[in-house]
C-alpha cells in the first residue's frame, strides 16, 4: 500500500494537477478583466475629445499614468499582501480596480481623468505579485514556470476580447449614460462580480482545501514546507542586490522595450484604425482584435519551434526584429498599410513577450524568480507610460505618430541584440 502514502509521488502529481485546474482558469480569467479595465480608454479616445476636451497628448499622459501608479504602489501593495494573505488581497484589489475602472466612466475634467488612471494604477499594482505569490503559497517551485505562462497568457486573450466586446458596449446608451460611460461602467462592475466569486472560490492555504483529500493534501503541504525551510536556510539577496545584477537589469530593458510596442499598439491601433475610413465603433473593435488574433497564432507557432529548437534567446531575438520591421513598414504608407504592418509586427512583439519569460525563469534561483519575475514585470511595464504619452506629445506637436513608429523600431532592434547578452542557466 505503499503508493497510498501521504508521501507518494502521486499524491502530489494529482494535489498540483487539481490546484492547477482549480486556480489557473480563475487567475486567467481576472487577468483578462483587469487587462481589459486597464486599456478600455484606448477605445473611447475620440469621445474623450468631445465630452471632456482632451486633446491627444492629455490622452496620451492619462493612458500612461496608470503604470505610474502601477510601479509606486506594487511595493506597499505587496506588504499588505503579506498581511493579509493572497485570498483576501486579491478579492479586495478586484474589488478595488473594478470600482475605479468604473468610477473613470464620470469623469469631466483632464484633471480628474489623470487621478483615475493613477488611481486605477494604483488598484492594480498588487494584482500580478499576488497571483505569483498565491503560486508559491500552492505550488512547488518545478511546477510554477508552467503555471505562471499559463497565467500570462490571460493578456493575449484580452486583447482579442476587448475590441469587440467595447465595441458592442458602446452602441448602448441606458440610463442616461453615454455609450463610452456604459462601457466602462459595464466593465468595471464585471471585476467587482469577479471579486466576490474569487472570495468565495479561492482558499488560503492548502491545509484549508477541502476538495483536496487528505493524502493529497499532506503531500503538497510536506513538499512546500520542505522548500520553503530549504529557502529560509539560505542566504537570499536582497532588493537592491537584486537592482546591482547585471542580468536582470537587462532582463528589465529587454521587457520595457517589448511592453514599449505592446502599449503603443494597445493604446493607439483604435486611432489608426479609424483613419482608414468611416467604421462603426463594433467595425472598429472587430479590427482591432485582428492583429491580436493573429499575434497569438504567432506565440503558439514560436512556442512549438522554440520548444522543438531551444535556442530562447534566438527565438527572443528573431520575434523583436519581426516586430522592428513591422513598426518600421508601418511609417511607409497610408493608415490600411499601418495597420497590415502592424498586424505583422503582433507576430513578432506578442510572441517576444511570451518566448521571453523562460530565459529569467531558467536564469534565476527558484528562491527569489517569484520576486524577480515582479520587479521585471513592474519595471518593463514602465513601457506603457512612455509609449502612449510620447505617442500623444507627438501627435499633438507634429500631428503625426510616425517618429514613435521609428522609435519603436529602433528600441525592438536594439533589444534583440541585447537578448544575446543575457544568460540562460544559473552560474556555475
Amino acid at each position: 500500500m505503499q503508493e497510498f502514502a501521504p508521501s507518494s509521488p502521486d499524491n502530489l502529481r494529482t494535489a498540483v494537477t487539481k490546484v492547477m485546474w482549480r486556480v489557473l482558469p480563475l487567475f486567467v480569467v481576472m487577468f483578462i478583466v483587469n487587462y481589459v479595465d486597464r486599456v478600455n480608454i484606448s477605445f473611447i479616445k475620440e469621445h474623450l475629445h468631445q465630452d471632456l476636451g482632451l486633446n491627444d497628448e492629455a490622452f496620451g499622459l492619462g493612458a500612461g499614468l496608470f503604470f505610474i501608479g502601477y510601479a509606486v504602489f506594487e511595493v506597499p501593495s505587496n506588504l499588505i499582501l503579506q498581511r493579509l494573505g493572497a485570498r483576501r488581497w486579491l478579492a479586495s484589489i478586484a474589488l478595488l480596480w473594478g470600482a475605479m475602472a468604473a468610477c473613470m466612466a464620470f469623469v469631466q475634467t483632464a484633471q480628474q481623468f489623470y487621478w483615475m488612471r493613477f488611481l486605477l494604477g494604483a488598484a492594480e499594482a498588487g494584482f500580478f505579485p499576488g497571483v505569483i505569490y498565491y503560486l508559491t503559497r500552492w505550488l512547488p517551485a518545478a511546477h510554477r514556470g508552467k503555471a505562471i505562462a499559463v497565467f500570462l497568457s490571460g493578456s493575449a486573450i484580452a486583447s482579442v476580447l476587448s475590441g469587440p466586446l467595447s465595441g458592442y458596449l458602446l452602441q448602448f446608451q441606458p440610463y442616461g449614460l453615454k455609450g463610452w460611460q456604459f462601457m466602462i461602467v459595464t466593465e468595471g462592475a464585471f471585476s467587482v462580480g469577479l471579486a466576490v466569486f474569487t472570495w468565495l472560490w479561492l482558499d488560503s492555504l492548502p491545509q484549508d482545501a477541502r476538495w483536496l483529500s487528505d493524502a493529497e493534501r499532506q503531500a503538497l503541504t510536506t513538499t512546500l514546507e520542505t522548500e520553503a525551510t530549504a529557502a529560509s536556510q539560505a542566504d537570499r539577496p536582497s532588493f537592491w542586490a537584486l537592482l546591482g545584477d547585471v542580468q536582470i537589469l537587462l532582463f528589465c530593458g529587454i521587457y520595457f522595450a517589448i511592453q514599449l510596442t505592446i502599449y503603443a499598439a494597445t493604446f493607439w491601433l483604435p486611432t489608426i484604425i479609424r483613419s482608414m475610413g468611416v467604421l462603426s465603433e463594433m467595425q472598429v473593435g472587430c479590427l482591432n482584435s485582428l492583429p491580436w488574433l493573429i499575434s497569438i497564432v504567432g506565440m503558439v507557432a514560436a512556442a512549438h519551434g522554440a520548444a522543438r529548437w531551444k535556442h530562447p534567446q534566438a527565438w527572443v531575438s528573431g520575434a523583436l526584429l519581426v516586430a522592428g520591421l513591422g513598426m518600421f513598414l508601418a511609417t511607409t504608407g497610408g493608415p490600411i498599410f499601418a495597420f497590415v504592418a502592424i498586424c505583422f509586427a503582433a507576430l513578432g512583439f506578442k510572441s517576444a513577450a511570451s518566448l521571453f519569460w523562460p530565459i529569467p525563469q531558467g536564469y534565476l534561483d527558484a528562491r527569489i524568480a517569484a520576486a524577480v519575475i515582479a520587479l521585471i514585470n513592474s519595471l518593463g511595464n514602465l513601457g506603457g507610460f512612455v509609449a502612449p504619452y510620447t505617442f500623444g506629445w507627438l501627435k499633438e506637436h507634429t500631428g503625426s505618430i510616425q517618429g514613435g513608429l521609428y522609435a519603436l523600431a529602433l528600441s525592438s532592434l536594439l533589444a534583440a541584440g541585447v537578448v544575446f547578452l543575457v544568460r540562460t542557466k544559473p552560474k556555475a
